[in-house]
């Protein structure tokens, strides 16, 4: 139900419009908010009481990372955070749907199929936070929402010290009581088997009404809890072993969450198609209530010395909202009988919800293909700070929100959070393992340290390698790559503000030591040294900035012996890339010319002319065929003769973009660069477009083996077919 705004709420966090008000409890408040492009978002906010206590922005932080953990599937997406704000704020998607026990007081208990399902999926989500070593520890049936597709689960800590039957005090058990597990009754640890305890009695409130130990004082719950029996009666005879069995006071004796999902539904069949036609109703109500005609802000008290927050609005502006509220509450009956009917219209619309900005899937050219997977995250606006997708084994690793989040290459599932302080340029892959260097305090920052991410709990091993004298600030902190195990970065001593003597540095993480340490070719005063580099054959290639920036002097191509650090060659390039193209012949380099130097010894082997304003983007290697992009589309060049093989034939139309920040893919079949509309597919024999896809993503990564490639957007991580 919306609530208005009160005179003292802002009238916006963040980027979002606030709306009106969900709920408020304890710890927080949570909002109805929109973004300037149209998006409603549940927007939850911590008070400003509890804003300076490192203790609740630390459990408001834990929230922020369970949700991204769930994932949209079975939660409610996270779409923006500021968990560093001064009112750390959370947006998530408006998920379309009651809480669980809203439902039940609209419809009576829910038939035994609906409770399996729901029983199910619930469990399913369950295991998806334990596989990260996160419980809950507060499942309950307001916790719970109820949507057209399934269920989803909501409230990861920030309104635990809401409501009258929360405790609260230090030393106590917190959560609630009439939903906790025994050992966590008794102040013991709450391992994923409580969450079994507390499933279990959410699914008993859904099939009869009531809880599993009725209702009453925190102090008498706690008592049942931890000695009585639990209250079976009305719950279907079929259901009465297996919730026993999760209801057993050992937590040794409870059945484990994929035991629970294949005892409880066989998976067929719709979610929607077992929801009675009152609770799909409310949901259809509730997809329509975003966008009549909001409750006032409540006015200021008589006498209040702040003025209102509200911001003016324009008579255009309010007429515009209307209209469009009229036009969508005459709709309301449409979506009322598509509810009756079996809910599919709601399942695609919050399916839309969960991912974001969906792709469209009418093409701009030809027949483009639907993402494999569309995956919501909270990424920084500037494409060049997004960074490049990590492939590590079978996850794929970005920089986004609180930390590094690992998403399942199959499936766009979140695998984890590792949450981690750092920036795109500290984190590095060698194909199996992901390497960060942390952000330390200003006033502690000396002595950096690489750490390895550990997959199985998504957290930092320790200890990582320190790196004596370098500073981990961030500015001058960059790894160029890694290999093997071994990590290439680049730092310096001082800060940003006082940039002190560069390095560059090669760590064995496995065997936790420096291997060596040089000086960058041309040190400069004032800027980190590395631009991007790549190993191969023994060689450590790379881009290194000049120490010349006051007259704009080129950057350098230098090869280094990797095993020492000895510098083989070096040459002044009029272009750098983050991802050096090379193989055990040349390195080629794009720019005015495209330019082949051969590995051995820096010498020119062919160089491709430009037009002068035209210039060739970053290219890539593929089968003896070096492709690039410039302004009169894309063109294949022999590796080694550097003769032009083809040139795309661009339609004049659609020209692609400057290719500067051009990033490129190659499939069995096609070239894949950013045009100016969207990503571009070019047919390797006909050398022509075969569609473009709508989409702002650019840092193109290629995992030819499963057939697939991968790239940052705004706002999400996408795989697309590689061909």
């Amino acid at each position: 139900m919306l609530s208005p705004l009160t005179h003292d709420d802002p009238a916006a966090i963040g980027a979002y419009r606030l709306l009106a008000r969900l709920g408020s409890g304890g710890m927080g408040t949570v909002y109805l908010g929109r973004s300037p492009g149209g998006r409603t978002v549940a927007l939850k906010t911590l008070h400003a009481r509890l804003a300076a206590d490192p203790v609740f922005r630390g459990r408001f932080r834990l929230e922020t990372d369970a949700a991204r953990i769930i994932g949209g599937r079975h939660g409610a997406a996270v779409v923006d955070a500021d968990p560093l704000a001064q009112t750390p704020w959370l947006a998530t998607e408006y998920v379309l749907g009651p809480p669980l026990d809203q439902a039940v007081r609209l419809g009576g208990p829910l038939p035994e199929p609906t409770v399996r399902a729901l029983g199910a999926a619930l469990a399913g989500a369950l295991g998806r936070l334990h596989a990260s070593d996160v419980v809950h520890r507060d499942l309950k049936p307001s916790n719970v929402l109820v949507t057209a597709y399934g269920p989803k689960i909501i409230d990861f800590g920030i309104a635990r010290a809401a409501g009258d039957d929360h405790l609260t005090r230090a030393g106590s058990a917190a959560g609630t009581p009439a939903y906790m597990s025994p050992e966590q009754a008794g102040g013991l640890e709450h391992t994923p088997a409580g969450d079994v305890f507390a499933l279990a009695g959410v699914l008993l409130f859904a099939a009869t009404g009531h809880g599993p130990f009725g209702a009453g004082s925190p102090a008498d719950l706690l008592y049942r809890v931890r000695y009585a029996e639990p209250d079976l009666s009305g719950l279907p005879p079929a259901l009465v072993p297996l919730l026993s069995a999760c209801l057993a006071k050992d937590p040794a004796a409870r059945p484990t969450t994929d035991v629970l999902t294949a005892r409880l539904h066989d998976g067929q069949g719709e979610f929607a198609d077992h929801l009675p036609p009152v609770v799909l109703a409310d949901i259809a109500r509730r997809a329509t209530d975003v966008w009549l005609p909001l409750p006032d802000r409540l006015p200021a008290p008589e006498g209040d010395p702040y003025a209102e927050t509200r911001p003016a609005t324009s008579a255009a502006d309010g007429r515009r909202r209307s209209s469009r509220r009229r036009f969508l509450a005459l709709g309301g009956g449409a979506l009322l009988a598509a509810a009756g009917a079996g809910g599919a219209l709601f399942a695609t619309r919050d399916r839309e919800a969960s991912t974001g900005a969906q792709l469209p899937k009418a093409p701009l050219l030809g027949d483009a293909p639907d993402s494999l997977w569309n995956a919501n995250m909270e990424l920084p606006d500037a494409a060049d700070e997004r960074g490049f997708p990590l492939v590590a084994g079978d996850r794929v690793a970005v920089l986004a929100g609180l930390g590094v989040v690992f998403t399942d290459a199959g499936s766009g599932e979140t695998a984890g959070v590792c949450t981690v302080d750092t920036v795109w340029r500290a984190l590095a892959t060698d194909g199996r393992e992901v390497y960060v260097v942390p952000r330390k305090p200003e006033a502690v920052h000396h002595d950096l340290a690489v750490h390895t991410v550990d997959t199985g709990r998504y957290a930092l091993r320790q200890p990582g390698v320190r790196v004596r004298g370098l500073n981990a600030n961030m500015w001058t902190t960059q790894l160029g790559c890694a290999a093997d195990g071994v990590v290439y970065l680049a730092g310096a001593t001082g800060t940003r503000a006082d940039f002190g003597e560069a390095a560059i540095v090669a760590v064995d993480v496995r065997g936790g030591r420096e291997l060596w340490r040089t000086r960058p070719v041309d040190p400069r005063e004032d800027t980190p040294p590395f631009l991007g580099a790549a190993v191969r054959d023994g060689r450590l290639v790379a881009f290194e900035r000049s120490a010349d920036l006051q007259n704009f002097a080129p950057p350098l191509l230098v090869v280094r012996d990797a095993a020492t650090g000895a510098v083989r060659w070096k040459q002044p390039v009029r272009w750098a890339s983050e991802r050096p193209c090379l193989d055990g012949t040349h390195v080629y380099v794009g720019g005015p010319d495209l330019v082949a130097y051969r590995l051995a010894d820096g010498k020119e082997a062919w160089r491709l002319p430009g037009t002068g304003s035209d210039p060739y983007a970053a290219p890539v290697l593929r089968d003896g065929t070096v492709y690039t992009v410039s302004e009169q589309g894309a063109h294949a060049v022999a590796a080694d003769s550097g003769k032009e093989r083809w040139r795309e034939r661009a339609p004049q139309d659609n020209p692609p973009a400057y290719p500067s920040e051009q990033y490129l893919a190659i499939g069995p079949g096609h070239l894949f660069y950013r045009s100016r509309l969207g990503l571009a597919a070019v047919d390797l024999a006909t050398r022509a477009r075969s569609w473009v896809y709508q989409t702002d993503a650019g840092h193109l990564v290629e995992l030819p083996e499963r057939k697939r490639m991968f790239g940052v957007a705004s706002g999400s991580l996408l795989a697309l077919p590689l061909d």
